[in-house]
């Protein structure tokens, strides 16, 4: 982020504030996030658009210099206020990781630049501090990876303590992330039935901007009609020794998550050929499916694209997902049998995105996918 430094390793108003800022404003009309494949874009009201150079503010907000701080307490209280209403406890968990990880690289890099030629530094690895506070040696690691949550504030408060984070106002703002980090996501009601970390994608999920997935097996979950996913989920009830319940949960857990498709967030989702072929329960599910895709094709935020069998050219060899954001970077996600994976290091979150990338070159655009489905619904399930 580039803050400036005040103190011996503090946080000054510009890493935290800019973020308050953006937080401000509706994370799905005016915010700005990177994508390294293709460059830095701005998402407009839903749409991608060329970056101008400066990020869309809310209707009636005055741009604010980078480390200029809300002029009251009463301005700080609110944007607090909107933080906790508009991202969720995921986010923010990933979010304070992020910014925890960023104090101490700070207090270790100025602890390097002030040591003497014959003082000793300490060391500030997430392993090292973990050790001096008393916590596990893996804690820290995991918390700032955004992967564990930091249950008591007076963790918290030792960390702030030992980066020297001293203006109360910035202490205030990490104190209410961790709080709301801590509340229920909404769809908590259906862990017992989802996968090994699948409810924390699914609150990446809801905070995302923009998401590309590319299914070769089944069709993208964020697409299937109820229909479908009952046919799918219940063949494997069986062999997965799953009762009828937690069946007709998951399905309702998998509807709950597509209302997330009816707001500005960009979809971009690539099937293959062979999947839409593969029979899922009846002929009957199989024209449901076809027509709940053709459905969302209609929405502007929607994007659908089928590579046909016949076509010879790149196809990833197994299913992906990655999501992107506006103040974090972003993240692939990619199903197991048990369990799903997620990676967030640049590298290979670059190798997704460009994989994506190449199979949107090479596939037929969303606007022939309609009469493709119909054509193939004639041919096969008539």
């Amino acid at each position: 982020m580039g803050p400036t430094e005040t103190g011996s390793g503090s946080t000054s108003a510009t890493s935290l504030m800019r973020a308050l800022v953006n937080i401000q404003g509706n994370p799905q009309t005016g915010t700005n996030w990177q994508v390294p494949s293709s460059g830095q874009r701005v998402l407009q009201r839903g749409r991608a658009v060329p970056n101008s150079g400066h990020h869309p503010l809310p209707d009636g907000q005055a741009p604010r210099s980078g480390g200029q701080r809300l002029r009251s307490g009463e301005q700080r209280t609110e944007v607090r206020g909107q933080l906790a209403a508009r991202r969720g406890p995921t986010y923010l968990r990933v979010m304070l990781g992020k910014e925890l990880r960023e104090l101490r690289e700070r207090k270790k890099k100025h602890a390097e630049e002030t040591a003497g030629p014959d003082d000793e530094v300490g060391s500030y690895t997430a392993e090292a501090v973990s050790t001096k506070l008393g916590f596990s040696r893996s804690k820290l690691s995991r918390v700032e990876a955004g992967e564990i949550p930091l249950p008591k504030l007076a963790d918290l408060e030792a960390l702030m303590d030992e980066y020297d984070v001293i203006e109360p106002s910035d202490r205030d703002v990490l104190l209410q992330m961790q709080r709301d980090s801590l509340k229920s996501e909404p769809l908590t009601t259906f862990r017992n039935v989802l996968p090994s970390g699948m409810p924390r994608y699914l609150g990446l999920e809801r905070e995302s901007v923009r998401i590309r997935g590319f299914e070769n097996n089944v069709v993208h979950g964020l697409l299937q009609d109820e229909q479908y996913a009952n046919a799918l989920m219940g063949s494997a009830k069986i062999v997965e020794e799953r009762t009828t319940d937690a069946v007709e949960r998951s399905v309702q857990a998998r509807m709950e998550r597509k209302t997330l498709l009816d707001s500005d967030r960009e979809v971009h989702i690539i099937l293959t050929e062979s999947t839409l072929r593969t029979k899922i329960g009846s002929p009957e599910v199989m024209r449901a499916q076809y027509a709940e895709i053709i459905r969302l094709c209609e929405q502007d935020n929607v994007e659908v694209q089928i590579i046909p069998e016949d076509l010879s050219t790149y196809r990833a060899g197994f299913c992906f997902t990655v999501l992107e954001f506006d103040e974090l970077d972003p993240v692939v996600q990619s199903d197991g049998y048990r369990s799903i994976t997620m990676w967030s290091k640049p590298s290979d979150v670059g190798q997704y995105q460009r994989q994506f990338d190449a199979m949107v070159k090479a596939a037929p655009g969303p606007s022939q996918t309609p009469s493709f489905l119909m054509e193939l619904e004639e041919k096969l399930w008539k």
